[in-house]
C-alpha cells in the first residue's frame, strides 16, 4: 500500500507544477526530497566521487549513468534539482563509456523531464553528445527521432544544419553509423514541413544513395521513396515534381551504371510502397 501510494504521488499530474518551498537558489543547491530515504540518495549521488572510483570500482560511473533515468523517474520531475549536478558530471566524465551510456538513454530521460527541463538541462548536454566521439555520437543518433519529437518546431529546425555532420564519422568504414542515420532520416519525416526535408534532408538522402555500401544504399531508397511520398501529400508544393527531375537527372542520367541502377531501384520501392499514384508515376 505504501508503495502504491507513492507512485501514485510520483506520476501525479501535480508533479508537472514546480510547486516547491525552496527558492529557486535553494531549490538549485539543495538535494533534499522526501520519496527515497535520503541516505540512500546521498550514497548514490556519491557515485561520482573520483575517489570512489580509484577505491571501489572503476566502473562505478558507468552504473551510476546507467541507473540515473530509473533513479529520476522514482524522484519525479519535481526533484529533478537533486540529480541535476550528478547528471552534468556524469555526462562530462573523462570515459567515454560513462557518456555513450548517457546518450543511449537521454530520450528517456527527456520523456521523465518534460518539455521546459529538457529544453534547459539536456539539450546543452545533448549539443555537447553530437560532438562526441562516434562511440557516443551513436547513441543520440539511435533515438534522434525519439529526443527531437519531444522538442518544440523553433528547436527542432535548428537540428537540421546539422544533420549533415552525421554524414562523416572517425573511421569512413563504419557503414553501420550511416545505415542507422537513413533509418532515422525516414522517421524525421513526419517532423519537418516539405521545405525543409527537400532544402535539408534530400541532399543527405541522395549522398546516402551514393553510398559504397550495398546496405546503405538500401536503406536510402526507402528513405527517398517516403521523401517523394511525403512531398507528394503536400500538394501545395512543386517539391515532389522537382525531386522526381532531379532524380531523373542525377541517376536515371548517370554516366555510370550503379547510378542508373540506383534509378530503377528507387523506382521499384516508389512503385512497391504506393508513393505515388500510377498516373503521376507515369
Amino acid at each position: 500500500q505504501n508503495m502504491d501510494a507513492t507512485l501514485h504521488y510520483i506520476h501525479n499530474d501535480s508533479d508537472l507544477s514546480t510547486n516547491s518551498s525552496f527558492s529557486p537558489e535553494e531549490e538549485r543547491k539543495s538535494k533534499v526530497q522526501d520519496v527515497v530515504p535520503q541516505a540512500l540518495l546521498d550514497q548514490y549521488l556519491s557515485m561520482t566521487d573520483p575517489s570512489r572510483a580509484q577505491t571501489v570500482d572503476t566502473e562505478i560511473a558507468k552504473h551510476c549513468a546507467y541507473s540515473l533515468p530509473g533513479v529520476a523517474l522514482t524522484l519525479g520531475r519535481q526533484n529533478w534539482h537533486c540529480l541535476k549536478d550528478t547528471y552534468e558530471t556524469l555526462a562530462s566524465d573523462m570515459q567515454w563509456k560513462v557518456r555513450r551510456t548517457l546518450a543511449f538513454s537521454i530520450h528517456e530521460l527527456a520523456v521523465i523531464l518534460g518539455d521546459q527541463l529538457t529544453a534547459g538541462d539536456l539539450v546543452p548536454v545533448f549539443n555537447g553528445f553530437l560532438k562526441d566521439l562516434d562511440e557516443v555520437r551513436i547513441g543520440v543518433l539511435k533515438h534522434l527521432h525519439d529526443f527531437l519529437k519531444l522538442l518544440h518546431l523553433d528547436k527542432r529546425r535548428e537540428y537540421l544544419y546539422q544533420l549533415q555532420e552525421f554524414l562523416v564519422t572517425d573511421n569512413s568504414r563504419n557503414w553501420r553509423f550511416r545505415a542507422e542515420l537513413a533509418e532515422q532520416l525516414i522517421l524525421l519525416l513526419d517532423l519537418y514541413s516539405a521545405r525543409d526535408i527537400y532544402d535539408y534532408l534530400r541532399p543527405i538522402a541522395f549522398s546516402l544513395c551514393a553510398d559504397k555500401v550495398s546496405s546503405v544504399r538500401w536503406i536510402s531508397y526507402k528513405l527517398v521513396s517516403e521523401m517523394v511520398k511525403k512531398l507528394y501529400m503536400a500538394s501545395t508544393s512543386t517539391f515532389v515534381v522537382d525531386l522526381m527531375n532531379e532524380l531523373v537527372e542525377k541517376f536515371c542520367r548517370c554516366r555510370k551504371w550503379s547510378g542508373r541502377q540506383t534509378f530503377v531501384f528507387i523506382c521499384q520501392t516508389i512503385s512497391e510502397d504506393d508513393c505515388l499514384p500510377m498516373d503521376q508515376f507515369a
